[in-house]
């Protein structure tokens, strides 16, 4: 018997199904897992030990295909251990068939949270099926829509539910408090011509350059750009929140209706400010998607970083392009005074 499980690879914000199966079989003990990641199988052998399940002394192959596709991130642990409980009847297949999951093992069987639960949970309800996700990432994933959330703290409380003994509520949908204030455009005194050129900027999603000698004003003024801007429809907060969550900044699962300010230093490398690094994170262009980029002392960051800018400022996309990955992020509506 082959348990499959549904899981996510994330593509930048976009996502690839992945297809977990799990293999009981005659042979020497053994516990393989094939298809580019390797590293859960401890911690899915720990986690399952804590729930008082032992792994049965039998050839236990797991493959995660499609297997030429990278896979990154511990959020395919969770989908490994139900997939071990289903091909050891401790679960029920045809239940389990109709969720897609994802989540990290603790070793004492908990469900850690993991980043990209919002795009997961969009594409899950897209295919018209559930998620099985971490309880701390409940409130986030209830942002997807009208479908079934199974928000567990731990693999015994997963257990439990789908043996009728508890049941796990549907986790509540939850809105960021408003937190501090940006600075109010009201605070500057004069310069009416200045603040006239922001407003305009604002109201026409501009990008904005300003020169002048130090002491201007221009930062006091570009840090007063977000506070004129309306909050996001729900269309724009989305997207902003899908971004976060793959990033992993996303506070306690809440979608932000505010416009962030995103202010990196001038010593940022290309991957920081466009995307990219070992495992593709989004950049500060895409972080500061339908908001503001400000950098200040432009002329101090480097060429090759100003030169990344030209094609996202030109195409509205940040491509990042690697010989193992090839992820595109929307970088928004970004002004960049210097």
């Amino acid at each position: 018997m082959v348990a499959r499980i549904k899981t996510v690879a994330f593509q930048g914000v976009d996502t690839l199904a992945i297809d977990v199966q799990v293999q009981i079989s005659g042979g020497i003990n053994g516990f393989a897992v094939v298809g580019l990641v390797g590293e859960s199988r401890e911690r899915v052998r720990a986690a399952l030990s804590a729930i008082g399940l032992a792994l049965p002394p039998k050839r236990i192959t797991v493959n995660l295909s499609p297997a030429d596709v990278t896979k990154e991130g511990s959020h395919f642990d969770l989908p490994i251990a139900l997939g071990l409980m289903v091909a050891m009847g401790v679960l029920p297949a045809e239940e389990i068939d109709g969720f897609l999951s994802l989540g990290e093992m603790a070793l004492d069987g908990s469900i850690a949270p993991v980043t990209g639960v919002l795009p997961a949970a969009i594409a899950a309800n897209a295919r018209d099926l559930g998620l099985i996700c971490p309880a701390a990432c409940g409130p986030e994933a209830a942002w997807a829509g009208d479908m079934a959330i199974l928000a567990a703290p731990d693999l015994l409380a997963l257990v439990n539910h789908f043996k009728g003994n508890q049941i796990l509520q549907p986790p509540e949908a939850r809105l960021a408090d408003d937190g501090t204030p940006p600075p109010d455009l009201a605070d500057i005194k004069g310069q009416e011509s200045a603040k006239r050129v922001l407003e305009i900027a604002a109201a026409g999603g501009h990008n904005l350059l300003m020169v002048g000698p130090p002491g201007a004003g221009k930062s006091m003024r570009a840090s007063r750009l977000a506070g004129i801007l309306p909050p996001m429809d729900p269309r724009e907060a989305l997207e902003v929140s899908m971004i976060q969550s793959l990033a992993g900044t996303m506070g306690d699962g809440r979608l932000n209706r505010t416009r962030p300010f995103r202010d990196p230093h001038h010593s940022a490398s290309m991957p920081a400010l466009v995307g990219g690094g070992t495992r593709v994170r989004p950049g500060e262009i895409s972080l500061a998607h339908n908001a503001v980029l400000f950098l200040d002392e432009l002329p101090e960051f480097a060429r090759p970083v100003l030169e990344a800018l030209r094609q996202p400022l030109e195409s509205g996309r940040a491509v990042v392009a690697r010989a193992n990955s090839h992820v595109t992020s929307p970088p928004g509506y970004n002004w960049l005074p210097p």
